[in-house]
């Protein structure tokens, strides 16, 4: 049917647009219309105006990935130097992440670092055009992902701060939702601008501040409560990872099976890579990525209600059996039905794994730490994240794209069966 839609317009971006813009319309109906129905009572004035503040921000960065490697290689940047860019970006937030989520912890404050953070951000993009040195644009990129290190941690203790154990599937999961609607915004109106404006990158990240602009404004708006209990841990910048020894069994067991799939996982650019390599063009692999985001944004916030009636974990193994499916079967599908349910359930497997994490987490921290146990978790999650797209790139140039999806897919399923065996705590027994 969509191969249809596709042939009744003389260019593929008419058609990809026509296809996707119906896709949203309808997506966002449905989602506005069962958030009416499931949320009442349950979503405060600072959950959705933190969930506002994600989707504009996405907007924002989700715009410029799908041009940041094609911007980069028009100022002369080599494939290995954006590599090493990248990878300096993502461990400055990576311990970036758990540094703040301790000073937040220890004076007691959410506001500053989101503020700040969402802050940076913003400002980042328009630096990244202001020179093309490069010792510039690397401090340009990192002070987006600092930006990031530093809120994350805070926003989602703020989020947890927000709800009750009986309703952080809910909760984290409505945020996840609109984080992901920027995500599909974002690269939507990227495509729409270089299909009008080829060529034209600096423009993208000047505009790129506008939604950036408005996040931060929309931060202004929020409080937090202000009975936070407060850390008495020290503030030496490493000294979030001595959490690991008070925090309680279950935490350490969750986080090590975690940590394993993160490992055996690798960037969503290698899903793209899978399209490219079977034939599909640059349109179709960005409306993947879009279809991708928008099944998630659509399936996040029902996976946390689900999470809390029967449980996150049990929601988050049902996630990484269904991500053992797609990735082993990701080598092997070629036509675009194939390829449209696994990244459909793909989006499944992210509804019921990001947000989810995360509110489990939350409901297993010491008390007075929630900020300290993401960040300690996020800080790790980051560096394994690089370590695994590293091991998934090497895995493909040596045994082949088939080979690294199915080793992928084993290590999602053993993460699974590993987590069914964590015990639960038995005032926690919906963990």
């Amino acid at each position: 049917m969509l191969n249809k839609c596709f042939n009744n317009y003389s260019r593929p971006k008419d058609s990809f647009f026509f296809i996707f813009f119906n896709i949203s319309t309808i997506t966002f109906d449905f989602f506005s219309k069962f958030i009416l129905m499931q949320s009442k009572g349950l979503i405060t004035k600072v959950i959705l105006l933190v969930s506002f503040v994600s989707l504009f921000n996405d907007v924002a960065s989700e715009m410029l990935y799908p041009i940041m490697p094609i911007f980069l290689r028009s100022i002369g940047f080599s494939i290995a130097l954006i590599g090493i860019l990248e990878g300096v970006a993502e461990a400055t937030a990576g311990i970036s992440k758990g540094y703040f989520g301790q000073f937040s912890d220890r004076i007691g404050k959410r506001l500053p670092f989101i503020q700040l953070g969402y802050l940076l951000s913003a400002l980042s993009k328009p630096l990244m055009i202001v020179f093309i040195n490069p010792i510039w644009i690397f401090f340009a990129r990192t002070t987006d992902r600092l930006g990031k290190g530093i809120r994350v941690s805070a926003r989602d203790a703020l989020l947890s701060d927000e709800t009750t154990k009986e309703n952080k599937g809910k909760v984290f999961g409505f945020h996840r939702a609109f984080d992901t609607i920027g995500a599909c915004i974002g690269p939507i109106f990227a495509l729409f601008y270089l299909w009008r404006w080829p060529g034209q990158y600096k423009m993208l990240f000047i505009i790129a501040f506008i939604p950036g602009l408005v996040s931060v404004l929309l931060t202004l708006f929020l409080k937090e409560k202000k009975n936070i209990v407060k850390s008495s841990r020290g503030n030496g910048f490493f000294s979030y990872l001595g959490y690991w020894k008070t925090a309680s069994k279950e935490f350490k067991l969750m986080v090590i099976g975690l940590l394993f799939f993160a490992l055996m996982n690798s960037s969503d650019a290698f899903l793209l890579l899978a399209l490219k390599a079977v034939g599909f063009s640059d349109v179709y692999m960005i409306g993947f990525y879009i279809f991708y985001n928008l099944s998630f944004a659509l399936l996040a916030f029902p996976a946390g209600i689900l999470a809390d009636k029967i449980g996150l974990r049990t929601i988050l193994i049902i996630g990484l059996v269904i991500f053992a499916i797609v990735y082993s079967l990701m080598g092997f599908v070629h036509g675009l039905i194939g390829f449209a349910l696994l990244f459909l359930f793909y989006g499944f497997y992210a509804a019921s794994s990001e947000g989810i994490s995360k509110a489990w987490i939350t409901n297993i921290a010491v008390k007075g730490e929630t900020a300290t146990a993401l960040g300690f978790y996020n800080s790790l999650l980051s560096i394994a994240t690089m370590v695994s797209s590293s091991l998934a790139g090497l895995l493909w140039a040596v045994y082949g794209m088939k080979a690294m999806f199915l080793i992928s897919g084993i290590g999602a399923l053993v993460a699974a069966i590993y987590l069914t065996a964590i015990p639960l705590r038995k005032m926690n027994l919906k963990s």
